[in-house]
């Protein structure tokens, strides 16, 4: 096939994947614009301003520390060196390697009035029963914005630390020498460098917070999300769904522009290699101060609920003699959608990709690299959004299809391929930019030598590219099956009836109160989790080492 025919199937394969992920948003824009208008009476007078004010309360909480915690601890073990330091550098990712639900799943127990916490204080301060002691209760506001906060700050820690790291240690050297305190330094030279950097994470850890349903629900929030859910499933209502979820997208848009303004100015201007910052060595109470301040963070948003899920399920399977065979059906169910989910979305991310490497030098350029903007948008939306918007073209499939095969049933909706679509759409984004960042390291000199030895087009991609993309493909596969396995908010609405997962087992475990049950969901999706949290922590060491 010429260079023109394999640019053409490449460009209508992006064009088609695009439009794949767009659909759901461009009908959610209709049903919500359709939809009787007594629908948004009703939400505008009892739903969404305590929905829409609790929402921007908690995101304004989650942002502010994610952002004093994510950037005190890139500061901390980038500007300092002391015993421990090495192993703290890696540990502050692992929440990233827990869900959110799952960590208010833990805390609820762990917090509550007879719970392991509080029965300990009151023993050690001489009370006998709740009624003379007890500490404020978890289920509020300010308890879901502790626990967002301690689990999604490493969002901000990773994109400041690495600003951090790269900063010219002659500009702070400068500072110091003209009389400025450490303090000064921070405050007016490294944290106005860094602002780009923590607006980039902000903004994720601000998107993964909107995305929350599990979280918020367990801790007796009603945020726009769970707003979403409930209108959906305890209404059928569609119309009003809708109409949350359009408003849920506008606040999306403004933390992407949020996210943009943050970059505006972002320029970088160096002429030769800069020398990093020299971190300062730190020893005795002020080393062992930095080492308890780094920790604290990692103690609460991964040490102290994982102990406790893991204590849970041991105390579990000694008591039921093993994992209960519902528990098994929801963990084959997880595995084989997760690993379907990540197939398609890493084949749809490579016809992504792929489109951009052959069209780079055609005027049709621009187009697959606003097929792969589209794309980018479907992980900026969140679940339930995703799974309201693709609701109505589903069903509208199934009743074509069921006309064309004579079947009366629910061929997409009543199977795993709903779930598989709105994985598919959610995560395309994660290997299609994992694949273009490999697909530039090859040089096109390769790809020519091919095709100047017959190689055809698809030959090329099968002999040259993909075993070059071996560590990308395997990065953004890892990648899009763990956050397959923990996304809950689309789960929930389009899965089949009588259809578990991990993720909606332990929703439904701790909706009726049975948290060792759960425990044992919880701590297998922490297991996997962990898997693309190691991978960071070796992406920072072989950076740092640089």
């Amino acid at each position: 096939m010429k260079n023109g025919g394999r640019g053409r199937v490449a460009l209508v394969g992006a064009m088609l994947v695009a439009a794949l992920v767009a659909l759901p948003v461009v009908v959610l824009g209709g049903h919500a614009l359709l939809a009787d208008l007594t629908h948004w009476e009703h939400l505008t007078r009892y739903v969404l301003p305590q929905a829409l004010w609790n929402t921007v309360l908690l995101l304004a909480g989650v942002g502010a520390l994610c952002a004093a915690l994510g950037t005190g601890s890139a500061w901390l073990v980038t500007a300092y060196d002391f015993p421990g330091r090495s192993l703290l550098t890696w540990a502050l990712l692992l929440p990233l390697a827990v869900p959110t639900y799952i960590i208010a799943f833990a805390y609820l127990d762990l917090l509550h009035p007879i719970g392991p916490v509080q029965t300990l204080l009151r023993t050690l301060l001489g009370f006998d029963s709740p009624r003379q002691f007890h500490l404020p209760s978890i289920r509020t506001l300010p308890g879901a914005i502790f626990v967002l906060g301690f689990v999604l700050y490493p969002y901000v820690y990773l994109t400041t630390r690495v600003m951090f790291m790269t900063q010219a240690s002659s500009l702070l050297e400068a500072a110091r020498t003209l009389g400025a305190t450490r303090l000064q330094v921070f405050r007016e030279i490294a944290l106005p460098l860094a602002r780009p950097a923590i607006a980039v994470g902000m903004s994720l850890a601000l998107l993964e917070a909107m995305n929350d349903i599990g979280a918020s629900e367990f801790l007796g929030v009603q945020t726009l999300t769970v707003s979403v859910y409930t209108t959906w499933a305890t209404r059928s209502d569609l119309g009003a769904a809708a109409q949350i979820a359009l408003t849920m997208l506008l606040l999306v848009v403004g933390l992407m522009v949020l996210e943009r303004h943050g970059r505006r100015r972002q320029r970088f201007a160096n002429t030769q290699r800069m020398r990093p910052m020299q971190p300062r060595r730190l020893r005795g109470l002020a080393a062992l101060v930095a080492l308890g301040l780094g920790a604290i963070p990692v103690a609460i948003g991964f040490v102290l609920p994982t102990a406790y899920l893991a204590s849970e399920t041991i105390k579990r399977l000694s008591q039921v003699g093993g994992v209960s065979s519902a528990l098994l059906q929801a963990l084959g169910n997880t595995l084989l959608v997760a690993s379907s989910a990540t197939v398609l979305a890493v084949g749809c991310g490579l016809m992504l990709a792929w489109a951009g490497r052959t069209l780079r030098e055609s005027a049709r350029w621009q187009l697959p690299r606003m097929c792969v903007r589209i794309a980018s948008i479907g992980y900026a939306v969140p679940g339930t959004v995703l799974a309201i918007g693709l609701l109505t073209p589903l069903l509208f499939a199934d009743r074509v299809l069921g006309q064309l095969l004579g079947y009366s049933g629910l061929l997409l909706m009543g199977s795993m391929a709903a779930l598989m679509l709105a994985y598919v759409i959610r995560f395309v984004a994660i290997p299609a930019g994992g694949i273009e960042a490999g697909l530039t390291r090859i040089p096109p000199s390769l790809e020519q030598a091919s095709r100047l030895l017959g190689e055809t087009s698809g030959g090329t991609l099968w002999r040259v590219h993909l075993p070059l993309l071996k560590p990308a493909l395997a990065a953004s596969a890892l990648l899009v099956f763990v956050d397959t396995m923990k996304e809950l908010p689309a789960t929930l609405l389009l899965r089949p009836l009588n259809f578990d997962t991990l993720a909606t087992w332990l929703y439904a475990e701790a909706a009726r109160g049975t948290y060792e049950e759960g425990a044992v969901a919880a701590l297998a999706i922490v297991a996997a989790g962990l898997l693309p949290v190691v991978l960071l922590a070796r992406t920072h060491v072989h950076l740092e080492r640089r």
